[in-house]
């Protein structure tokens, strides 16, 4: 790339994940028959946009997340929260109230946008407890879609990357010393499994810290075995940054990456590997958080995501497409903790209703929704909190 387009790499990475994001909501509401006026990317005040049809697709003035504005009874005060204007204000008028856009108001449209009311049936709240759950869950699904989309794509076209269980040396007095092990050897087989990539041999040896393991190596055309027990060790969790107890045997391997051509079904078998693999790690994280394993110093938010992306786009599409993938399915999963006005809060809710037998008070829904914006605002203040730190303390 070139010393340009490095920098528009935050857009592309932010608008490309939240647009699919939304685009979810967006589509599965329209299907469901769902009034949806309001398409934005960020929240608050609308800086520019167009308006098509009876939807709004607008850039607003907080460049974090975005939301797609739906027709439900508690409108008004959704609207304070997106800051848009209620429907309430709309009833009756014939001329743009004074917190609308006149250029986005047509007096033979529903509100916002318009005098006439939003009908009941095309709320939100009026569809079955399945529709309003999959409207849901579908932002979820699309990021999911696209870690899988863009991972598959990785593969497709850049091979599946692996380096060669080649011994390069061994450490003096190590296990793989003692065991026999020499600069050449191939690493072919462990207790029985077949194995050919350095990530393979470290699946198997990690998790190993008692008892021993056969080796089976080749040696100028001739294979050998190999008895190795594991040493234990202490190392800095990649994931979660605590550490944890492995197995180690001392040995290094030559970093010769070799990148193996695929075709489309491999390819999406690697992808999803890869995703289920990054979904893993996240988890983890999150469960880290919680139970206080996992620092929440170690959250990061906008800056060290624009930091990151710069980063990569300079390293070449690959590294750029891979962080667009990772922070695609980082927004699934945290849309899918039962926060208030996020993804999962919102299926709860509907759930809690279905369970209740009818709805929550408008009142409730209100001081829900608005708990749930200060759990929001809070992420938002630390990890920008962290990311200032960590710039003024580079």
């Amino acid at each position: 790339m070139n010393q340009i387009t490095p920098y528009i790499a935050p857009l592309l990475v932010f608008g490309l994940v939240v647009f699919v994001h939304e685009l979810g909501h967006f589509v599965a509401a329209k299907i469901a028959g769902v009034y949806a006026p309001v398409f934005s990317l960020g929240w608050g005040r609308r800086l520019f946009g167009v308006r098509l049809g009876e939807t709004d697709y607008r850039v607003s003035l907080i460049p974090l997340g975005g939301y797609v504005r739906m027709a439900t009874r508690e409108d008004d005060s959704m609207a304070g929260i997106e800051g848009a204007a209620g429907r309430g204000t709309m009833d009756a008028n014939t001329a743009a109230p004074p917190d609308v856009d006149p250029a986005l108001w047509d007096p033979t449209a529903m509100a916002p946008f318009g005098p006439n009311p939003v009908p009941a049936d095309r709320w939100v709240e009026n569809k079955s407890v399945g529709a309003r759950v999959i409207i849901l869950s579908a932002g979820v699904i699309m990021n999911i879609l696209l870690t899988l989309g863009v991972s598959s794509g990785i593969y497709y076209r850049y091979g599946n990357p692996y380096v060669p269980a080649i011994v390069d040396s061994v450490m003096v007095g190590a296990p793989a010393a003692v065991a026999g092990f020499a600069a050449g050897d191939r690493i072919v087989g462990i207790n029985g499994a077949p194995v050919r990539s350095w990530d393979q041999v470290l699946d198997r040896v990690t998790p190993t810290t008692s008892g021993t393991m056969t080796f089976e190596i080749e040696r100028a055309g001739e294979r050998l075995s190999r008895v190795v027990s594991p040493q234990v060790a202490e190392v800095p969790d990649p994931v979660t940054g605590g550490l944890r107890t492995v197995g180690r045997v001392g040995i290094y391997v030559r970093d010769s990456l070799i990148r193996e051509p695929v075709g489309v079904g491999a390819a999406m078998v690697f992808g999803g590997r890869a995703t289920w693999g990054m979904a893993t790690n996240v988890v983890t994280v999150l469960g880290g958080l919680f139970t206080g394993k996992v620092s929440a110093k170690n959250l990061g938010g906008p800056i060290q995501i624009a930091q990151t992306s710069v980063a990569a786009a300079k390293r070449g599409a690959e590294t750029l497409w891979s962080l667009i993938a990772f922070l695609s399915l980082n927004i699934a999963i945290l849309n899918l903790v039962p926060i208030p006005v996020l993804d999962g809060g919102q299926i709860l809710l509907v759930l809690a209703e279905a369970v209740k037998g009818s709805a929550f008070s408008a009142r409730t829904r209100e001081a829900f929704a608005r708990v749930g914006v200060l759990a929001v605002l809070g992420l938002i203040v630390l990890v920008t909190f962290n990311d200032l730190r960590s710039v003024f303390t580079r």
